[in-house]
């Protein structure tokens, strides 16, 4: 089952906010986050606040969720006020959306264009495994506003896909791009590397699958063992190796060698575009600081320097809204500090570079050890980058900004 949230202050009833979060606002961005909680199967490494039909018993309905969702996004246009404005991004995580028939995604993508309003060309996301879409559900999501389609392949190879414990048949990758070509949609695969078990020519495999697709975007992340997960029990008990450092440096390089030479730049740590407009303008609000409102039980959100979670229960998430109530379960308003802390973490990762002046004395006087152990590397006028050497120790890199 998913970890537990943590605590924070008390969110008011009705989900109001400080006035000083909401100060400013029309010059930040906004996007929003619809978290969709349902699974077919739980995968044995998933540690994210999902559910099957069989953990929800009574207690969770598919069927309801689209109306939930929109009394949520009707709530945060009332705490909002003034301060809301039409969404630049829209972003449909899981779980599993495509679970959902496309009709309740399209809905619920109403709901937000009702309410906020969306910027022309705004990105419309929806995570997808491919056996959960046909030809058909693709082309109702694009008509509704739909833009693009982020497919969670994790690999081309069976018995890595055995550990993770997906059910897709990786055969199928390329038909369900296909039928998302067809619909007009723009096409982001999604990697797992460092897998237990998986060979360098087993991820080469993958990735040599994957970019037979022609995708729009790749994002490659190393396997990460959670507490809790069936994957850390397995580990536990030695029926499988766990991940090593040294092997997943080695596929990383791999995977950047292997997306460089097709024409693929990176644009942060685990994310490549085929080209500048292609790159996920959803995450990227995400780590430069923006605003977002995260929709569904144990969705995360934040406006203006206050962050807050909600409960995580896709029944108790349903019985507030049903009585009026915010479904937050707690919040915090972050300091100077933190706020400093959480952009030396993100920003320091994008290729796009960054001042270190942004961060003070201490960021300033780390760069020069930073740059001659060649792990920054200067792009001019005063910005500085991770090196492909900084990416692998981009944890090191952020301890000697922060002091």
């Amino acid at each position: 089952m998913p970890s537990s949230l943590p605590d924070g202050e008390a969110v008011p009833t009705d989900g109001s906010l400080p006035p000083a979060a909401l100060a400013g606002a029309a010059e930040r961005t906004f996007g929003v986050y619809l978290h969709v909680p349902f699974c077919a199967v739980r995968c044995g490494y998933c540690d994210f606040n999902t559910y099957t039909a069989t953990e929800l018993g009574g207690g969770g309905s598919q069927a309801a969720y689209a109306g939930t969702a929109a009394a949520e996004v009707a709530l945060a246009a009332r705490v909002l006020g003034p301060a809301a404005r039409p969404a630049s991004t829209v972003f449909f995580g899981g779980g599993t959306p495509t679970l959902l028939p496309a009709a309740d995604l399209a809905a619920m993508l109403g709901a937000v264009r009702e309410r906020f309003g969306l910027e022309a060309g705004a990105e419309v996301t929806t995570e997808a495994n491919p056996d959960s879409v046909t030809p058909q559900a693709l082309a109702t999501l694009a008509a509704a506003g739909f833009t693009r389609v982020s497919f969670g392949v994790q690999s081309a190879v069976p018995h890595v896909l055995a550990v993770l414990d997906r059910t897709h048949d990786p055969r199928r990758v390329p038909e369900a791009v296909r039928w998302a070509r067809e619909a007009g949609l723009d096409v982001s695969l999604d990697l797992i590397y460092g897998t237990p078990g998986e060979s360098a020519d087993d991820l080469r495999r993958s990735l040599d699958e994957a970019l037979a697709c022609e995708p729009d975007h790749v994002s490659a992340y190393a396997l990460i063992v959670e507490e809790g997960t069936r994957l850390a029990a397995r580990i536990r008990r030695g029926e499988v190796p766990a991940p090593e450092d040294d092997d997943e440096a080695e596929k990383y390089e791999l995977v950047d060698d292997a997306l460089t030479a097709a024409g693929f730049s990176w644009y942060e740590v685990s994310n490549w575009a085929r080209k500048p407009e292609f790159a996920c303008r959803h995450n990227l609000a995400y780590w430069r600081g923006g605003d977002w409102w995260g929709i569904g039980p144990g969705a995360h959100s934040h406006v203006g320097g206050v962050r807050w979670w909600n409960v995580k229960h896709p029944t108790a998430y349903a019985g507030r809204l049903g009585r009026g109530e915010s479904p937050a379960h707690a919040r915090e308003v972050l300091s100077g500090d933190d706020r400093r802390t959480e952009d030396v973490l993100l920003r320091s990762r994008l290729a796009e570079g960054f001042d270190p002046a942004w961060w003070g004395a201490g960021a300033v006087a780390a760069v020069p050890g930073l740059v001659a152990d060649g792990l920054l590397e200067a792009l001019g006028g005063g910005r500085f980058a991770l090196t492909r050497r900084g990416r692998l120790l981009a944890d090191a890199v952020v301890r000697a900004l922060l002091g």
